[in-house]
C-alpha cells in the first residue's frame, strides 16, 4: 500500500477500473452475439427437421394409397 494516498493515484485506479468494466462490456456484447447466432442456428435446425418430418410424412400417405390401389 503507497504511503500517501492521492488523487493522482485515485485516478489512476478509476481510469483502471474504467478500461476494465469496458472491457468486460466488450466481451458480453461477443458472448451475447455467439448465443443468439447459435440460438438462430437452432431455431433454423428445428424447422428443417419440421420440414422434412412432414415431407415424409406426406410420402408415406402416397406410397400408402398406391399400395392399397394395387389389385
Amino acid at each position: 500500500m503507497p504511503d500517501a494516498i492521492d488523487l493522482n493515484f485515485l485516478a489512476r485506479q478509476l481510469d483502471r477500473l474504467i478500461t476494465d468494466v469496458s472491457s468486460f462490456r466488450d466481451e458480453l456484447r461477443v458472448q451475447g452475439a455467439m448465443l443468439r447466432r447459435l440460438d438462430a442456428g437452432q431455431t433454423a435446425v428445428l424447422e428443417e427437421m419440421g420440414a422434412i418430418r412432414d415431407q415424409i410424412t406426406r410420402m408415406n400417405d402416397r406410397i400408402r394409397r398406391l399400395e392399397d390401389a394395387q389389385p
